[in-house]
């Protein structure tokens, strides 16, 4: 056996003997290797192997490397022995055990993530109390030569015979050296992948010069004609436009063409609103007369069905041998696609009726993206929150062709976006990786990732696999390694309400530091915001004001003269007689205070010195149309100051309009205060993440 490397030196990248330890198993018709052919791996890898030796720490490790099905190779470390047994329900985020797809980890970087578990608490606590050093050496040392086995038997490895689907070291256990004392190895041969799309024609999909729809009725209301209705009512011109339609001459003033091989130029967009059972044949015409360059499938039951399934799998592989002819073939969005909402397009597709779902710009320029699986969850988002205002909303559906790693890896490229909100239900094979590699370029790009995904539960998964045919993989590993690439992942529908329309807001804002100052005329919701700042993975702190601000502060209370009611501290309630001035005046205060990186401030709307009311009855102008109140100061306070304000406005419908007023301005309000506070937390971690990958690459 092997002795471990010493501090600050790295093992060998993988054993030499590696790939014919493989080959020996598989000879011997074996896809495991036996307890030899495991001791020569690990000794290869400068890993000390006790097979034969109970462990004597205190606390025993398990690190394991896993071919996922949705993010390839994965590394996870955690407690191991009896304690992985039990249920990581138990313990908050991270503490259990700590995933990342190794592709987009290093050592170090593993290292600091493995920081945040139990084990290693425990480790850095034995060390202390003995007066040695910390581990971190021999763990980099071993994540170091996982990492390394893993590239080099990676599932999308070209060159690699084999492919390593796991390794399980535990337990495992340090003293002078990290010793694995159980291991176990499995492998297999790499299974082929999809074709690559070619993506680029997804310009053509959003910003077409061109479309045509098939399925449009010429005497009733059906999908095709709706969208054709929404399209015309969206600013897409009639003459841009063409139904494919025998027997016609024109719909709704728009020209009819018999059939796709008619045409007279090749169309950017097609829009497919037939019945499910017609789209076998007609997409075999589409890729045979290569008369489209982008696709739009709206039936649904494609591959959601027993039935469908088969039929539906032979489908989207015609359409994936159709990218490995000249020019790639055509893009397919669906099936089961609600349609596109591209606004630089001109287009609305979707078979919503426009008064059903009006559209007004919210936004001064638009600059996010919405992805969804989920048609109606785009609908209901948009609907309950108008201030999202994204630049683009596609339904993905079942992925037949486009994947979430397709779309996101086209926008994370686009300079003109800034925020990405998308919902998944589950992933093709290894898509999870081509998404997570896609969150890691835009977050590098600047802009930042919200993901909320579905199936946490044994009953929401099979709700997705009966809507969109996709597989739901676990949400822990799905959460770590997609949070660990740089994105904000999402709990539930509210959070993810919150936190893509706090990334919109808050894109352009400084992020330097989880100082926070906290501000309210209401004693509780001074109380709430500071109860708010920690969640399972972070938290924010109170920023400790200087001298200077203190002083400021008091001036400031003693010219409204609530000195002799209030005690300067943050967080501050500055009492209910506090008017607007007031309030943003010890905002603006805390924002120049170097303690402080962002406020969150409670606006106070039942306060009878607030001006909240659309119209006051008692004290005519009194109002937010008075340019005393907060709807005209606080705008011009926000946008000159590069540290985050968040406003809380909590009351009922009577203050809609204060919002509406001060969100058209682009403030950043909340309707309560530990919402607005919790989601503030989550976007600083996450920013401050997105500061720390950029600083290493």
């Amino acid at each position: 056996m092997s002795n471990p490397p010493q501090s600050g030196t790295h093992p060998a990248p993988k054993g030499p003997a590696t790939p014919a330890l493989f080959g020996q198993a598989a000879a011997a018709g074996r896809v495991t290797l036996s307890q030899t052919e495991l001791g020569t791996l690990l000794s290869g890898l400068g890993i000390a192997y006790a097979a034969d030796a109970a462990p004597a720490q205190p606390v025993q490790l398990r690190i394991s490397l896993n071919d996922t099905r949705e993010f390839g190779m994965v590394i996870s470390a955690g407690m191991g022995g009896l304690d992985a047994d039990l249920d990581a329900g138990n313990f908050r985020k991270d503490r259990a055990a700590v995933y990342a797809a190794t592709e987009l980890t290093d050592a170090e970087n593993f290292l600091d993530l493995f920081r945040r578990t139990l084990a290693y608490q425990r480790l850095a606590r034995i060390a202390r109390r003995e007066g040695t050093d910390l581990p971190d050496a021999q763990l980099k040392a071993c994540f170091a030569s996982m990492l390394e086995l893993a590239k080099a038997f990676a599932p999308g490895n070209p060159e690699a015979e084999f492919a390593l689907q796991r390794l399980d070291l535990d337990p495992a256990t340090i003293g002078d050296r990290l010793t694995v004392h159980a291991a176990h190895c499995e492998f297999g041969v790499p299974s082929p992948r999809r074709l690559p799309r070619p993506i680029h024609k997804i310009d053509k999909l959003i910003h077409p010069a061109s479309i045509g729809i098939i399925g449009v009725s010429s005497s009733s209301m059906n999908f095709g004609r709706i969208i054709l209705k929404n399209l015309m009512g969206s600013g897409y011109s009639k003459e841009r436009l063409c139904i494919i339609r025998p027997g016609e001459t024109e719909i709704d003033g728009v020209k009819c063409v018999e059939s796709l091989k008619a045409l007279d130029h090749k169309l950017d967009l097609l829009i497919v609103a037939v019945a499910a059972s017609a789209v076998y044949e007609l997409v075999d015409e589409i890729i045979e007369t290569d008369s489209v360059e982008s696709v739009m499938l709206i039936p649904g039951s494609l591959g959601e069905t027993r039935a469908s399934r088969e039929p539906a799998a032979a489908l989207a592989a015609r359409i994936n041998a159709a990218h490995g002819k000249p020019g790639g073939g055509p893009v397919f969005l669906g099936a089961n696609c609600l349609g596109v909402v591209s606004h630089p397009g001109s287009y609305d597709s979707w078979f919503i009726p426009l008064e059903r779902l009006p559209k007004p710009q919210k936004k001064p320029e638009r600059n996010s993206v919405m992805l969804s699986q989920s048609g109606a969850f785009m609908i209901t988002r948009l609907s309950q929150n108008p201030w999202l205002d994204p630049r683009y909303m596609l339904a993905l559906g079942n992925q037949t062709d486009l994947t979430h790693g397709d779309m996101l890896s086209y926008f994370a490229d686009r300079p003109e976006i800034e925020t990405l909100g998308i919902y998944i239900e589950g992933f093709k094979d290894l898509d999870g990786l081509d998404f997570a590699r896609a969150v890691r370029k835009a977050v590098l790009n600047g802009k930042q990732v919200v993901v909320y995904k579905s199936g946490r539960t044994a009953p929401g998964m099979g709700g997705v696999m009966g809507h969109t045919a996709s597989i739901a993989g676990s949400p822990t590993l799905f959460e770590s390694v997609v949070r660990q690439a740089g994105a904000i992942v999402a709990e539930d529908f509210n959070s993810f309400d919150d936190l893509f329309y706090i990334a919109g807001a808050l894109h352009k804002k400084k992020i330097g530091g989880n100082r926070l100052g906290a501000i309210s005329g209401a004693g509780f919701e001074a109380v709430g915001m500071a109860d708010s700042i920690e969640s399972d993975s972070f938290a924010m702190t109170m920023g400790e004001l200087e001298s200077g601000t203190v002083k400021h502060v008091e001036d400031i209370l003693l010219a409204k003269k609530l000195n002799s009611l209030v005690e300067v501290r943050n967080p501050i309630d500055i009492n209910p007689g506090a008017d607007d001035e007031a309030h943003l005046q010890i905002v603006e205060a805390f924002l120049q205070d170097p303690n402080i990186d962002a406020v969150v401030v409670g606006l106070d709307p039942t306060a009878p010195s607030v001006r909240a009311l659309e119209q006051s009855k008692l004290r005519p102008g009194f109002d937010i149309t008075d340019p005393k109140g907060t709807v005209h100061l606080m705008p011009p306070l926000v946008d000159g100051n590069e540290k985050p304000v968040i406003g809380i406005v909590d009351g009922g419908k009577l203050y809609d309009a204060m919002c509406a007023g001060l969100m058209d301005q682009g403030v950043c309000v909340f309707r309560n205060c530990a919402r607005g506070t919790r989601a503030l937390v989550r976007y600083v971690e996450a920013r401050l993440y997105a500061n720390s990958l950029k600083n290493r690459r």
